[in-house]
């Protein structure tokens, strides 16, 4: 008898909406793509790719603008509930893990001038990197224009609005970076006083070497 993957997407070798797919992808059948106009090779995925059911996978007008699109790297597994836009272009790598309702948001609406109505000022597009062996917690928000690093952390419910550097943990709303996964701890910025009493110190042993060194002549 065959063990039963409970829970598991099968294997599948296409999926409408997909252009291009590896070999062993596994695709749940509740997964949706949304996308118009004509354009092809702007929703790829690699070998051994893994998108459970729920997820919602967003392209809007393909031909808007070049930066359009979604690749996944070989292995990546995105779990339940996932929301991937690909408007402002989005580049997962491989072997990343994306958690249960993380959402990736590559596109957005102008809000400064413009219509007062929102909805209608232009969209707003960057492209979103995720790179090799890099883990998106669940829930997290992951913002346009925004590089995950290769190995680093986003923590579960954070909101990512700059580049996490490769290796290092990410935690919050909005997300600071707490350490890197080797164990070291990430310096907290220095405050205005600290930055000034650093320019005193400074300033204060400028003038003791020029004052020696007038007395020295």
């Amino acid at each position: 008898m065959t063990d039963m993957l409970l829970g598991i997407p099968a294997f599948t070798a296409s999926h409408a909406g997909v252009d291009r797919m590896g070999a062993e992808c596994r695709i749940d059948p509740s997964v949706s793509v949304m996308r118009f106009g004509q354009r092809s090779d702007v929703l790829c995925l690699a070998d051994g790719v893994s998108i459970y059911a729920q997820t919602r996978l967003v392209l809007g007008d393909v031909v808007a603008d070049p930066c359009v699109g979604i690749r996944i790297g070989a292995r990546t597994i995105v779990n339940v509930g996932g929301y991937l836009s690909g408007e402002g272009g989005l580049e997962i790598g491989e072997d990343v893990l994306i958690g249960p309702h993380a959402k990736l948001l590559s596109a957005g609406h102008a809000i400064d001038g413009g219509d007062v109505v929102i909805a209608r000022n232009r969209i707003t597009r960057a492209r979103i990197v995720v790179e090799d062996g890099a883990w998106i917690g669940a829930g997290a928000i992951v913002l346009e224009g925004v590089t995950i690093g290769r190995g680093a952390v986003v923590a579960a419910g954070a909101l990512v609005r700059q580049d996490v550097p490769a290796g290092m943990v990410a935690a919050g709303m909005p997300a600071r970076l707490i350490r890197s996964r080797r164990g070291e701890a990430w310096p907290e910025p220095e405050s205005e006083a600290a930055k000034a009493s650093w320019f005193q110190r400074v300033g204060a042993g400028l003038k003791s070497f020029f004052r020696e060194g007038r007395e020295v002549k």
